[in-house]
C-alpha cells in the first residue's frame, strides 16, 4: 500500500458505520434507480446510508412491528434538480458543472410515487445549488413539496417533509416561495463557523446569508421548524462553536446537529481534528440545556438530514399542528 500522507489523519475506531446490505436498503435503491431519482445518501457517500436506508422493513421481507419499531423508519434523502450542482464547496463530493442538464419537469410525480412506494411518513427533500436559473429552482422546490403533500394526502396519509435548501444567493423572496409551499421543516445547513466560511464553502455562499435565510423562514412561515447543520473538525475553535450557536439562537432556529466532517477525496479540505464521542455529547449538552434549542443531534456520524433527529422532529411537528388546531377552536 501506498504510504499514508502525513496531512491526513488516521480515523478513530470511533467512526464505524452500519453495512448497507439490508433487504431495505436494496429496496430503497432499487426505487432510485427505476424512477432515475439521485439521493444525497449516495452522491455525498454519506457514511451512514447502511444504517437510515435499513431501518424499517422491507416490503418483500417484512418484520414483525415490535421488529419494526426496533430497527426504525428508513430514511432516504432525496436530492432534487439532478445530481450536479453549480457550487464547488471544499468539503462536499457532489459533481459540480456551471452548466448542469436541465430540469426534469416529472420529478414531483416521480418523487411522490418514489415516497409512497416506499410507505414514509418522514421525508427528507434537499437539492443542489442551481445558480444557472433565473430562479435558481425554487418554484421546482416547491412544486416537488406540494405534489408530495397532496398525493399523500389523498392517501389519507400525514406525511411529514423537511425541506434542506440552497441559500438561493440570499434572494428571501425565493426563500418564502418554498417555506409556504407546505413543509414542516426548513433546513438550511450553515456548516462551519464564520472564520472558515470562506475556505469551506463556495465562494457564493456566506455566514451571514445563510443566516438571513434561516430567520426569514418564520417571516415567512411561522409555523416552521428551522434546522441547519455544524462540521466539526476543520479546525474552529470552541469559542467559535459557541458564537455560531449563540448567532443562531438569535435568528430563532429551533433544531441544530453536530457531525465531523470525512474528507471525501484527497483533493477535498484535510480534517484538522477528530472529535470524540464525549466532546460531541458537550455540544449537545449546551445547544439543548444551556442555549435553549428545541433538539440537537450530536455525534460523529450524525448528519443534517440523520433519522436519528427525525424521531422527535415528528413528533414536534405534530404537537405543534395539534397546539395550532387548538387554538383555532378556542
Amino acid at each position: 500500500a501506498p504510504p499514508r500522507s502525513a496531512n491526513i489523519l488516521p480515523k478513530p475506531k470511533w467512526l464505524k458505520a452500519a453495512p448497507a446490505t439490508s433487504p431495505k436498503y436494496q429496496e430503497l435503491r432499487t426505487t432510485v434507480r427505476s424512477l432515475g431519482l439521485a439521493t444525497v445518501c449516495e452522491e455525498a457517500k454519506c457514511p451512514n446510508i447502511g444504517d437510515c436506508w435499513g431501518g424499517g422493513h422491507s416490503k418483500n421481507n417484512p418484520n414483525s412491528p415490535d421488529e419494526a419499531e426496533h430497527f426504525g423508519t428508513a430514511t432516504a434523502t432525496i436530492m432534487i434538480m439532478g445530481d450536479t450542482c453549480t457550487r464547488g464547496c471544499s468539503f462536499c463530493a457532489v459533481k459540480t458543472s456551471r452548466k448542469p442538464p436541465p430540469l426534469d419537469a416529472e420529478e414531483p410525480n416521480k418523487v411522490a410515487e418514489a415516497v409512497s412506494e416506499w410507505g414514509l411518513d418522514y421525508v427528507v427533500l434537499t437539492s443542489v445549488d442551481r445558480d444557472d436559473l433565473k430562479d435558481q429552482g425554487s418554484d421546482h422546490f416547491r412544486k416537488v413539496v406540494e405534489r408530495l403533500k397532496k398525493v399523500n394526502t389523498s392517501k389519507g396519509q400525514n406525511l411529514i417533509v423537511e425541506a434542506l435548501t440552497p441559500d438561493f444567493c440570499g434572494d428571501l423572496d425565493l426563500v418564502a416561495n418554498v417555506a409556504m409551499s407546505g413543509l414542516d421543516v426548513y433546513a438550511h445547513n450553515i456548516e462551519t463557523v464564520e472564520r472558515l466560511t470562506p475556505r469551506v464553502r463556495d465562494r457564493r455562499a456566506g455566514y451571514t446569508q445563510s443566516l438571513n435565510v434561516l430567520a426569514h423562514v418564520k417571516t415567512a412561515n411561522p409555523n416552521a421548524l428551522t434546522k441547519t447543520s455544524i462540521m466539526l473538525g476543520l479546525g474552529e475553535t470552541d469559542d467559535e462553536i459557541q458564537t455560531t450557536l449563540e448567532d443562531l439562537r438569535k435568528n430563532d432556529v429551533d433544531v441544530v446537529t453536530f457531525g465531523q466532517y470525512l474528507q471525501p477525496s484527497r483533493r477535498h479540505l484535510p480534517v484538522k481534528e477528530y472529535v470524540t464521542p464525549e466532546k460531541f455529547e458537550e455540544w449537545r449538552v449546551v445547544a439543548e440545556e444551556e442555549l435553549g434549542f428545541k433538539y440537537c443531534a450530536s455525534g460523529p456520524l450524525v448528519r443534517s438530514s440523520y433519522k436519528a433527529g427525525e424521531f422527535f422532529l415528528k413528533n414536534m411537528v405534530r404537537e405543534k399542528e395539534r397546539e395550532r388546531m387548538e387554538a383555532q377552536a378556542v
